[in-house]
Formats: C-alpha cells, sequence, structure tokens
C-alpha cells in the first residue's frame, strides 16, 4: 500500500525538531532509522500529518565516555553500535544483542534509539538495556530530563515519552571486564524473539561477584530477573549453581500466548535461556 500524505521536515538540531513536533501536535511522527515507522504508514496503521526526521542532526549520533559512563546518540545505527570499540570494552551486552537484531541491512539503517522508543517487547535491545541500568535522555519543549529504563518502558509500545518529547541519548554504565551473552529463540533466522535473555555477569575468582539478567518478550515490557541475579551472587560459576539459578527465570513474569508459543512454553524458555545465556557470559 502506499502512505497517506503526509508533510515532512528535516530539522538540524534537537531544538529544531522539538519545536516541529510542538506545532505538529498529535499528528507528528518521529522518524529515526525507519525500520518500524515506514512499515506501519505503508499499511496505514499509522497516518501522521508530519513526519520529523531526526537524521540530520550530528549531535544525535555517535558514542562517547563521559567518566564512569557511555553516552550512545539515539541516531547511533546498529551497525555503529556493535562495532563500537567503547561499546564492545565497557558494554559488551550492547554489541552481543545488536549481533543478532535483523539482518545486515536493518543494523545498517536501524537506530539503537529508535529500537528503544519503539518498545516492541520482542525487540533485542531493550531487555540489554533494562539489565544495564541504562538511562534515557529526554528533550521536549521543557528542556531535558532522564529517566531511568525501568521507568521508560511503560507498557506494549508504550514508553515515557511525550508526544512533543524525542530521545536524544542514552548513558549507560561502564560495565568493563564483564563477561556478557545475549541467548535469543526464535523460529527462522532474523526474526523477532519468542524469547531472549540478556546476561552480563562480573565472575572473582570463581565466584560470581555480580550479575544482570533482563528477559525480552516476557510480559508487556522487558523484564529484569532479579531472582535469578540473587541467586548467582555468592555461587560458584558452575553449571550446577547457574541451573539452580535459572530456576528463578519466570518469577513474576507474565507472559502472552500467541501465533508463536503459549505463555507456558515461554516460561520453560526462559529457564533454559537464562542458564545458556548466563553459563556463556561467565565463560
Amino acid at each position: 500500500m502506499i502512505p497517506a500524505a503526509f508533510d515532512y521536515t528535516a530539522p538540524s538540531s534537537v531544538e529544531e525538531a522539538i519545536r516541529a513536533l510542538a506545532d505538529a501536535g498529535e499528528d507528528g511522527k518521529v522518524l529515526g532509522g525507519g525500520q518500524s515507522l515506514l512499515p506501519v504508514l505503508r499499511v496505514r496503521l499509522a497516518a501522521p500529518s508530519v513526519v520529523v526526521d531526526l537524521s540530520k542532526i550530528a549531535e544525535l549520533r555517535g558514542v562517547r565516555e563521559d567518566g564512569d559512563h557511555l553516552v550512545i546518540g539515539a541516531m547511533t545505527t546498529h551497525y555503529e553500535l556493535q562495532r563500537d570499540p567503547l561499546v564492545r570494552e565497557h558494554a559488551a551486552l550492547l554489541a552481543v544483542a545488536t549481533d543478532t537484531v535483523a539482518d545486515p541491512q536493518i543494523r545498517h539503517r536501524g537506530t539503537f534509539g529508535g529500537a528503544l522508543a519503539h518498545a516492541d517487547p520482542a525487540g533485542d535491545l531493550l531487555a540489554p538495556a533494562l539489565a544495564l541500568d541504562a538511562e534515557m535522555v529526554i528533550a521536549g519543549p521543557n528542556g531535558r530530563r532522564t529517566v531511568s529504563a525501568a521507568d521508560f518502558f511503560v507498557d506494549f509500545f508504550t514508553t515515557a515519552l511525550d508526544q512533543d518529547e524525542i530521545l536524544v541519548e542514552v548513558r549507560v554504565p561502564k560495565y568493563t571486564g564483564w563477561g556478557a551473552h545475549y541467548e535469543k529463540f526464535n523460529r527462522v533466522a532474523q526474526a523477532w524473539s519468542i524469547v531472549a535473555v540478556a546476561a552480563a555477569v562480573r565472575v572473582v575468582d570463581g565466584t560470581f561477584a555480580e550479575a544482570r539478567v533482563g528477559l525480552t518478550n516476557m510480559a508487556a515490557t522487558p523484564v529484569r530477573a532479579h531472582a535469578v541475579e540473587a541467586a548467582l551472587v555468592g555461587q560458584p560459576a558452575t553449571a550446577d549453581a547457574i541451573r539452580a539459578a535459572a530456576a528463578h527465570a519466570a518469577d513474576g513474569t507474565n507472559p502472552t500466548s500467541d501465533n508463536n508459543s503459549d505463555a507456558d512454553f515461554r516460561k520453560h524458555l526462559a529457564t533454559v535461556l537464562t542458564s545458556r545465556a548466563v553459563l556463556a557470559a561467565a565463560n
């Protein structure tokens, strides 16, 4: 199908983009990489009067260090995120999770911030951001504000972003020296996750000192597996200890049933994939 007619603007600054969204009101849409928005426009599930393209705003791209954090611009592409040396050194979980996103063409166009703002519960970058305690920096008419990942994801395809706000950057604490792995289960290559697990661990002298575990597609938003994390810390980094901790992966989750899987199977997958992800992260 052909999208409904709309006006198009490509501002060169965050301030211009915010003004354009404010002028458009509820009929404005933000265009990041376009990998989520354009298919929706084509089938007319969305019919905005104005599309605000962020691709010409230079400050929204790239990765930099800021003390004990990495700052990732919202318009940084998946391809750039995969290969950035700072990300691989200090936030390896983001790099390995991005390796599983769709295919090379999508990764060259899709953006980190766009994936987070789209908030698809099956999306592969939400759970890693949550597990790493990322913070979202949001710009709007009243200035900038920072929202934790735990508060940013509100519901299915819903975030803390207001209509006239944009995600400008993501702040991620450094996890230098941590092991990381993203274990994804899908029916065919390059498909959305039926269930996936993001795991980052710090092992000292053969014992888990710290652990971060996030679950993909186990609720309306990404879920932090706090029970697994608590069960791992202080335990030896052995397969038996990991399996015992992973048994708690589905605690407190609320997965849906659909054509790909029912809720009970997703809970089973969560325990199996958590065991695999943590074992791989612990090397």
